[in-house]
């Protein structure tokens, strides 16, 4: 495949802290590229090194002649009373200076808002919800035509209906090329054909493997283990020089002199070598309270309704230790609700919640609150002298720090100005030192990167309490959960084995992601079954919508046609036939939803 971005021997530093030295990369159509590295490694800095937006301090990057290239950032800077059509007309510019084709412009930005499943482009931003946000950025880059996308933790505020709708976006879409850095797990095995880690460890900064994640894991592992077999290999040599050398070689001659040079050289090479093998992680270690209670919290016929809508109806639940709860469901359907239920921050509108005598709970809450802000790092950590107490003793804060992969120079730095990935780790921190017989747990794995979340997996799994956890990361709940718990947002909370069973059971909400589905309660009342031919028109719906999908791209290229987009009358018509065929579409999905609801 032809490349379309060569990036040769790039250097980058962060101050005084080199990011990566000598990192090649090639971009070329067909690529869906992962990108995996721990928090600073510079992952987000080599998106905007290939982007263009910066310059590296070495090294070159080539693109292909005219190449569009857009970025999906990690956070948005949207002006919150900004419409949905203006956010994304304004990223369809690619180049302000150059004249668009307004009427192109129009259906790129059309065409990208339905997309993404949009149906009222004059919704505020102030009004949408993090995913949504989330899904706006997205159109926003796909309104410029791009053919490479960088996209920047995507998944960040995306309900799992959410992830599954981008997988299908990503791989269906006509795209030469997409890069997207992402802990996500579950998401890099689905949609990525390669994986590079940017790791400061590695020679040149990355390590690359063709395949999917798992296979990536797999190839990594081999490479270390390579490393490790040399590194034993040069380490044997290493001690045989150096023998050598304390006997002292009495005629220092050219091959002798030689032979000292290649020993050093042996030294420099097992030095880096076992540089490169020494990896750190976090020291995540929840601390349990050793209480051995049967029931530690009882829930018997609890209702709650916020809003206006009734999201949990006679839910009966009882958490033991040893008990780890996953919780899941589309944003807002309660998943938030039901753990300030358990803390008590709410109440029930029905039924009663019974906590055992003197109930130690610690709550991570996804949008940290507990954090103060303004705080420097040290006085998060320890608010009243120099130490911390952590499991009855006291640890110097700059060790602690250290054992959460923060620099010394950071202890003053204040909490406002670290990453997200950086406050995360602050956040779980300051509740390790908490000891706890219920562990609830709010979308911990978000700005978290990879190397962490497998140390928090570790940490999770060894809790001896009861733990609830909310998220959307499959292979989390997977790796923790001993049961799953789908809330609907209607009020219903059913049980299942695990996410498969899940995703089965409530297969017709995503079985089309790219369109927004109605909701059910607007739809005309359910009628007792499906007739004769309702039966064979809702057998046949989905290959239907297919066929008018292929038709809708069809318009749309022609939509795209420099010939037609040049001429008045043939993008007026060309304009027309896609309005139509896109709302055919929206039609049938209509139709689908109404069939659904009477088969159910």
């Amino acid at each position: 495949m032809a490349p379309l971005i060569t990036a040769r021997e790039l250097s980058q530093s962060f101050g005084p802290r080199v990011l990566f030295d000598g990192l090649s990369l090639t971009i070329a159509e067909g690529d869906r590229i992962g990108v995996v590295g721990p928090n600073g490694a510079g992952k987000t800095t080599l998106f905007r090194i290939l982007s263009g937006d910066l310059e590296p301090e070495a090294g070159e990057v080539h693109r292909r002649r005219q190449l569009r290239v857009a970025t999906v950032a990690q956070d948005d800077d949207f002006d919150p009373g900004a419409t949905v059509i203006e956010v994304a007309t304004r990223g369809a510019v690619g180049d302000p200076t150059k004249p668009e084709n307004e009427t192109e412009l129009q259906v790129r930005v059309a065409i990208a808002l339905d997309q993404v499943g949009f149906r009222s482009p004059e919704t505020r931003v102030g009004e949408l919800s993090g995913g949504w946000r989330k899904r706006l950025a997205i159109a926003a880059a796909l309104a410029a035509d791009p053919e490479v996308l960088l996209l920047d933790e995507p998944t960040n505020h995306l309900d799992l209906d959410g992830i599954l709708w981008l997988e299908k976006m990503l791989l269906s879409s006509r795209l030469l090329a997409f890069i997207v850095i992402s802990h996500d797990r579950a998401f890099l095995d689905r949609v990525a054909n390669r994986v590079v880690e940017v790791a400061p460890h590695y020679p040149g900064g990355s390590f690359s493997s063709a395949g999917s994640y798992t296979t990536f894991l797999a190839k990594r592992e081999e490479y270390l283990e390579g490393r490790a077999q040399y590194r034993d290999s040069l380490a044997n040599r290493v001690r045989r020089e150096i023998e050598w050398l304390n006997r002292g070689p009495k005629a220092r001659t050219t091959k002798a002199q030689a032979r000292i040079d290649e020993a050093e050289r042996l030294k420099a090479d097992l030095a880096q070598v076992r540089a490169e093998l020494a990896t750190s992680s976090v020291g995540i270690d929840m601390t349990a309270s050793g209480r051995r209670t049967k029931r530690l919290l009882v829930a018997s016929g609890v209702d709650k309704a916020m809003g206006g809508r009734t999201l949990l109806r006679n839910l009966d639940l009882v958490l033991q230790p040893g008990q780890r709860l996953g919780v899941v469901g589309a944003n807002g359907s309660g998943k938030s609700t039901l753990l300030k239920l358990m803390t008590g921050e709410l109440e029930p509108d029905g039924g009663v919640i019974r906590r055992a005598e003197h109930l130690q709970v610690v709550h991570f809450d996804q949008a940290r609150a507990q954090l103060d802000q303004s705080l420097a790092l040290r006085r998060a950590f320890a608010p009243d002298g120099d130490a911390v107490l952590y499991r009855g003793r006291e640890v110097h804060v700059v060790t602690w720090a250290r054992r959460f992969q923060f620099r010394d120079e950071q202890l003053d730095q204040p909490v406002s100005e670290l990453s997200g990935g950086e406050q995360a780790r602050v956040h779980i921190a300051r509740l390790m030192v908490q000891p706890a017989d219920l562990l609830l747990l709010d979308e911990p794995t978000n700005d978290l990167d990879i190397p962490t979340l497998e140390v928090l997996e570790e940490s999770l799994l060894d809790f001896p309490g009861a733990l609830v956890l909310v998220s959307h990361d499959r292979y989390l709940l997977e790796r923790v959960s001993t049961v799953l718990l789908g809330l609907d947002g209607e009020g219903a909370a059913t049980p299942f084995a695990d996410v498969d069973q899940w995703l089965s059971h409530r297969k017709p909400e995503v079985k089309a992601p790219r369109r927004a589905r109605p909701d059910r309660r607007s739809v005309r009342p359910k009628r007792a079954g499906l007739s004769y031919l309702e039966k064979r028109e809702y057998e046949t719906m989905e290959e239907t919508i297919l066929e008018a999908e292929a038709e809708l791209e069809t318009a749309a290229g022609r939509l795209a046609d420099p010939q037609v987009a040049s001429d008045a009358d043939a993008a007026h018509e060309a304009f027309v036939t896609h309005e139509a065929a896109r709302e055919r579409v929206a039609g049938l999905y209509r139709r689908w939803a109404e069939l659904e609801d009477k088969a159910t």
